[in-house]
């Protein structure tokens, strides 16, 4: 994973909101401050991670995911592999796996959303692992809404209308993407 163009995205990338703007500062510190391995799961106080809005060809629905672990509506995402060319290959890979979906492409490779959350401690057999951050680079995509088949990582999934989620009471990194893409200049 190379340091030098995820840094440049990040450094050209326009904040929303506040909200957004925070995280936005909080990922360009992490990744500055762990420039060789800000993508790696060993690294303690968290990692970047790639997620894919994915939206239908008219732009008015979404795809989102029942995570089966974290018990909440997400879009698909998660951790960046090492032979990931970057973090929009990455979202895109995560995206693949966890839809079933083989006609997904990339809107464009600009970072499309910048979010920093919590993912709390989990214990499975003998592994204890501690809760860290996700920094979360997301990518808007493009689905023919075909053939979805989620993975084990999924206990259901649906297309969200971007309208209702913008209006609705929802995780405000969602609620943002879906006014992102909904109010977004022509």
């Amino acid at each position: 994973m190379k340091f030098a163009p995820l840094m440049h995205a990040l450094e050209n990338h326009t904040a929303f909101d506040t909200i957004e703007a925070g995280h936005l500062a909080t990922v360009r510190h992490f990744v500055s401050e762990n420039s060789d391995a800000f993508w790696q799961r060993t690294t303690a106080s968290g990692h970047l991670t790639g997620s894919a809005f994915v939206v239908n060809p008219t732009h008015t629905h979404t795809l989102l995911l029942h995570h089966a672990k974290l018990n909440r509506w997400v879009q698909p995402g998660g951790h960046l592999d090492d032979s990931d060319a970057s973090p929009a290959a990455g979202a895109l890979r995560e995206a693949v796996e966890e839809t079933g979906i083989n006609g997904l492409v990339l809107a464009s490779g600009a970072l499309f959303d910048v979010d920093v959350h919590v993912i709390p401690r989990r214990t499975k057999g003998t592994i204890d692992e501690p809760a860290h951050l996700h920094h979360d680079a997301r990518f808007l995509i493009i689905a023919d809404g075909k053939g979805v088949k989620i993975s084990t990582e999924s206990l259901d999934f649906r297309w969200v209308a971007l309208d209702a989620l913008a209006g609705g009471n929802h995780e405000s990194g969602l609620v943002r993407m879906a006014k992102k893409v909904l109010f977004r200049p022509a």
